[in-house]
């Protein structure tokens, strides 16, 4: 056994065992000015499927609070990669994807493998993942198959976002940036309540950015961006236990792309940015959910209406030299509705608690891909409809005190069924072919059993065991020649996984580990098409992930705290092959085989001066080593980064100071291949900034 090995089980023993006899059921030492960063009494998660202690359930999970997103500059989910543990979003060079992989589990390409929530409302696809989280409270990330709670392929995870409520907010908050690289950001927000019965409120936000990497061929700066965002919420308690929020968000932003640069695989040599035609993506989203909640005693009952839109524009120079040969438009637009109806009982100290769910969705999904063949004078015109429909049904039972006190059962199940058609068009300069026409169905059941055992003075320690399954689908713009890899198929996992979470010394430590062991089949894989450029999906065989999760909370001092996350992921193909080359064996690509994150915050109280107080902030944040393809022969080695932020305060008022990546490390942020090239994106370089913050 290796010393890793045995680190890991004695780091299991010291948590699982009840060893917290030193814990207290007092409350934290320092009172309501600590500055800790959850614990067992401090959060408490109020949302559409649970309002209990997050700590208290027998899932691995992690909570992003509204101080740490302002304590460490976080303006994407995006920029969380790193802080949890095996989390990790790529760069991508635009908007239009926001790859989000969780403990090795993720897609490239198509349906996202984790399901994204705002304030209770799913978004479907990849291209809205990257928002403005300017009016964000919190963000829970759950880490494993969550199918029995939640919505369709949700088979690594789920992200979690809420926003600000005018029941819990009242005033308003303006906030002013500046930084380096010609950044700038400006938002105003407003929350007011009358008589805490009808809650309202409102917020705009605006950004630009000048870029931050120059392409060569004409000196411009490849990667600017402005993007405006706007969101309004409206919250009315009809009676007493009868409860509609109504949230409104709309996001309109112009980005510029993309920056690729040509990497030598044999030498690691990279190219510098060097392309003729400009490329941008432009995004308008709309996204909008109303809920409708009726409380009594015993249970809750829910309705989520949700509806989402969403329409892109890209412009891409596809050979990303300063020849003229390929040039690509491309045009998407997404209609999404659903609407998901919840009941629950409430009372948390019966011998059974129960919840039930139906979920259904409608997708209308148009896309247009123009390749201008500029070096031969042709073009290719493709057309695609994809309309796509599901329900689901869903259950989840817990069984409290079986044979003794703190011993629980939790038992779940989901059947999924979808159906999804696509109807595919190609005109060239010889006319336009026939159609493409297809459809498909799917259907699936995914239990879920677990194990749970609740410690004296809120620890637990659980295992769990979960089917996991995202649907199949077609590849839209897949050759007209090559017909099996039109469509591909579902993929299926079983994960497995031990945990354990426990509070000592009167909650100035809090501790959090878990072992998870994923077996994945048919992993949807995204592979260069055949015959001309782009991608598709295809299946491997098998896959596993197996991997350690620890994070820890030391709060020593009043104005002090200490928080660690580590996440490590060995995620490699099983069986998988792509004609005769076997990748058996091989690593995953864009899984960070390790996150890390350290971060400390203190707080200095001032006397007989203008400012109230002084905070510091400083965090260290670490990933890799990460295989970028199959062959496992492009690798970003782990590598780290260091960022700080110095606050001053005066009651509503504030200053930040701020920078990131400090020391301007270089890394590889996001590979790919194409059948003749090799290309990177790099991280990006150090920044700083000022922040100022008024709330009257």
């Amino acid at each position: 056994m290796n010393f890793r090995n045995i680190l890991l089980l004695t780091l299991l023993y010291y948590v699982i065992v009840p060893i917290n006899v030193f814990a207290s059921d007092d409350d934290p030492i320092y009172g309501d000015s600590t500055i800790m960063r959850y614990t067992a009494k401090e959060v408490v998660i109020e949302s559409f499927k649970q309002n209990r202690n997050l700590d208290m359930q027998p899932i691995a999970a992690s909570l992003v609070t509204e101080k740490e997103l302002r304590e460490n500059n976080i303006m994407s989910v995006k920029e969380i990669t790193g802080m949890l543990p095996n989390f990790y979003m790529p760069e991508y060079g635009s908007k239009l994807k926001s790859p989000v992989f969780i403990r090795g589990i993720g897609s490239e390409k198509d349906a996202p493998s984790v399901g994204l929530y705002v304030d209770g409302v799913p978004y479907f696809d990849r291209s809205t993942f990257d928002f403005n989280i300017n009016d964000v409270e919190h963000i829970e990330v759950l880490r494993g198959p969550q199918g029995t709670l939640y919505g369709r392929n949700t088979m690594g995870g789920i992200i979690n976002v809420y926003t600000r409520s005018p029941f819990n907010y009242k005033g308003t908050n303006l906030n002013l940036s500046a930084g380096n690289y010609n950044s700038y950001q400006a938002g105003i927000s407003h929350y007011g309540n009358i008589d805490n019965k009808f809650g309202y409120s409102g917020s705009v936000n605006y950004m630009t950015s000048g870029g931050y990497f120059k392409n060569i061929y004409n000196g411009k700066r490849p990667d600017g961006i402005d993007a405006v965002s706007t969101r309004a919420r409206l919250s009315w308690r009809i009676k007493p236990h009868f409860t509609a929020h109504l949230v409104l968000a709309y996001e309109y932003s112009d980005q510029d792309g993309y920056p690729y640069r040509n990497y030598h695989n044999e030498t690691g040599e990279i190219e510098s940015i060097n392309y003729n035609s400009p490329s941008f993506f432009r995004r308008n989203m709309s996204t909008n959910g109303l809920n409708l909640e009726y409380v009594t005693d015993n249970f809750k009952l829910a309705s989520q209406s949700s509806f989402q839109f969403f329409d892109g524009t890209q412009g891409l120079d596809q050979d990303f030299s300063p020849r003229d040969e390929y040039y690509v438009d491309f045009y998407q637009r997404q209609q999404m509705y659903s609407q998901e109806f919840n009941i629950k009982s409430l009372k948390e100290d019966s011998r059974y608690e129960w919840q039930f769910g139906a979920f259904g969705f409608h997708q209308n999904y148009f896309q247009t891909n123009n390749v201008d063949i500029r070096k031969t004078g042709g073009f290719s015109i493709q057309n695609v409809r994809n309309p796509s429909g599901g329900f689901a049904l869903y259950h989840q039972s817990k069984i409290n005190k079986i044979f003794t006190d703190g011993l629980s059962l939790v038992l779940g199940a989901r059947y999924d069924w979808e159906k999804t058609k696509s109807t595919y068009e190609v005109i060239t300069p010889k006319g336009a072919a026939d159609p493409r026409i297809n459809d498909m169905s799917f259907s699936q059941f995914t239990p879920k059993a677990s194990v749970q055992y609740t410690l004296p003075n809120n620890g637990l320690t659980y295992f769990s065991v979960t089917k996991g399954y995202k649907t199949g689908g077609f590849n839209n713009t897949a050759d007209n020649e090559v017909k099996e890899d039109w469509s591909y198929d579902p993929e299926h996992s079983w994960s497995y996984e031990l945990g354990a979470k426990s509070s000592f010394f009167g909650n100035l430590l809090h501790l959090d580990l878990t072992l998870f062991y994923i077996d994945w089949k048919n992993q949807q894989i995204s592979q260069p098409k055949t015959l001309t450029n782009g991608f598709i999906l295809r299946n491997a065989g098998k896959s596993a992930s197996k991997g350690v999760e620890f994070s820890a909370q030391i709060n020593p001092l009043k104005n002090l705290s200490f928080n660690a996350s580590y996440g490590y992921t060995n995620a490699k193909y099983k069986d998988y092959k792509k004609g005769d080359i076997v990748y058996d064996n091989n690593f995953l690509i864009m899984v960070p085989q390790n996150t890390l994150s350290l971060v400390g915050n203190y707080i200095v109280d001032l006397k007989n001066c203008w400012f109230d107080n002084i905070a510091f902030n400083a965090q260290y944040t670490g990933v890799g080593k990460i295989y970028w393809n199959n062959e496992n022969d492009v690798v970003q080695p782990y590598y780290g980064m260091f960022n700080g932020k110095i606050t001053l305060e005066k009651k509503n008022f504030s200053i930040d100071l701020w920078a990131k990546n400090i020391g301007d490390k270089d890394y590889i942020a996001f590979y790919f291949e194409t059948t003749t090239q090799n290309y990177v994106q790099t991280g990006k370089p150090f920044t700083c900034g000022v922040n100022m913050n008024l709330k009257f």
